[in-house]
């Protein structure tokens, strides 16, 4: 069983939700490195940004630590 994150999931979710295409919900996270990429890359085109807040909302994102981001 995985650990849940201190993150918060609401904030978590509307960061991608409204900037994910610039990556802010990563920077959030702790996930800088990939931040950065979605920031230069429009959310690697979209893409990803997509695939993010699919995860989001299914309750499988993870913060830097591996810990995944759920709804408290």
């Amino acid at each position: 069983m995985q650990r849940t994150s201190d993150k918060d999931f609401w904030a978590t979710l509307l960061l991608c939700l409204f900037v994910g295409v610039l990556g802010i919900h990563r920077f959030y996270v702790g996930k800088i490195g990939t931040g950065v990429i979605w920031l230069l890359t429009g959310g690697v085109f979209g893409i990803g940004w997509i695939v993010d807040l699919i995860l989001i909302i299914l309750g499988s994102f993870t913060d830097k630590q591996g810990n995944v981001i759920r709804p408290h």
